[in-house]
């Protein structure tokens, strides 16, 4: 079997349409077709069947993309074995990321790479209805979940957990609870809360809090940007939920970030990658960098190095650790 008609055949898995594949592949939607069906005949099974005006895979089309992805892995394995041999991490690398993360990881890490290696970054609206799949048309995308709500499970994607962010309560400058080593989420009823637009993540942390206390609570605004958000508390304006590392560091004057305890307040930010493109040397490269970027930034909020993120205490802050190989990353 062709290796380019089998690859069609998992991007067709993946993206779920002909017109999808044909725009990725720089196609024409006919040329995609007409390669599935030699691909068929090949197979001696139908592939696809039609559903609506659209093709869908039969089971044999599944299974066959499912192999299609193993000659993808091995393949790229492959070549990054010469690379490792050449010792050189070279070309380009593309990564999509949600602004927050982006702004804590991606400075860094830039800066550390060779000039033979160039990483093209995007980012994109986290809330987006399916983060993951952009895996189909990015080396790299940075994701994040919070604990229990793993949006990329089951994908046969290659994991690489970078950090556990936790989320702290930001508290304007003289707060009543600024001086509160942590707060619990009796603490925080009948203050004026800044949250985050209907159906966000963090939304759930805030039914949470309500759960714990027994109350509502008060939400004055709602807004999807977390800059705006903290300008708002900066303001005395209320007080909100604030990723600890990618919180614009507290403000310095402005706003206070405290921990909460009594409910699990926190994000996993993790590396998704295709099973094949996490093979190349200068992906792995860059994930390499992405954990040592994340690491510095977690030791760079301690409460020895700076007093930006409150009175937190070590022992809620998870520092994720993985060992990353060829054959080692985390699924």
């Amino acid at each position: 079997m062709d290796v380019e008609r089998l690859e069609l055949l998992r991007e067709l898995a993946d993206r779920g349409s002909v017109t999808a594949v044909a725009v990725a592949t720089h196609r024409t939607p006919s040329a995609v077709s007409q390669q599935l069906k030699v691909l068929e005949r090949e197979a001696g099974l139908p592939l696809t069947q039609r559903q609506g005006r659209g093709l869908v895979l039969t089971d044999a089309g599944r299974a066959l993309a499912r192999s299609a992805t193993d000659v993808a892995v091995a393949l790229a394995k492959a070549t990054a074995l010469w690379d490792e041999f050449r010792n050189h991490a070279s070309g380009e690398v593309s990564l999509v990321t949600f602004p927050t993360a982006g702004q804590m990881l991606l400075p860094g890490i830039i800066k550390t790479l060779a000039p033979e290696l160039v990483l093209n970054c995007a980012d994109e609206d986290p809330e987006l209805s399916d983060f993951p799949a952009l895996t189909a048309e990015y080396d790299i995308v940075l994701a994040h979940s919070m604990s229990g709500q793993l949006s990329w499970a089951g994908r046969g994607l290659r994991v690489v957990p970078l950090m556990t962010e936790p989320l702290d309560v930001g508290l304007p400058i003289g707060h009543p609870l600024a001086d509160r080593a942590w707060v619990r989420p009796s603490d925080l009823i009948g203050e004026t809360w800044i949250g985050v637009t209907n159906g966000y993540p963090f939304e759930r942390i805030l039914h949470a809090i309500e759960q714990e206390a027994g109350a509502r609570l008060k939400l004055a605004q709602r807004f999807a940007d977390l800059g705006l958000v903290e300008s708002f508390v900066s303001a005395g304006l209320g007080i909100a939920l604030v990723p600890r590392y990618t919180s614009s560091g507290g403000r310095p004057g402005q706003l206070v970030l405290k921990p909460l305890r009594g409910i699990e307040a926190e994000r996993q930010i993790v590396a998704l990658m295709r099973p094949d493109r996490a093979e190349r040397l200068a992906v792995r490269t860059v994930v390499e960098a992405l954990r040592a970027e994340a690491a510095r930034v977690q030791r760079s909020h301690t409460p020895n190095s700076s007093a930006k993120a409150g009175n937190w205490l070590p022992s809620q802050a998870k520092a994720t650790s993985y060992p990353l190989s060829r054959k080692g990353e985390m699924t």
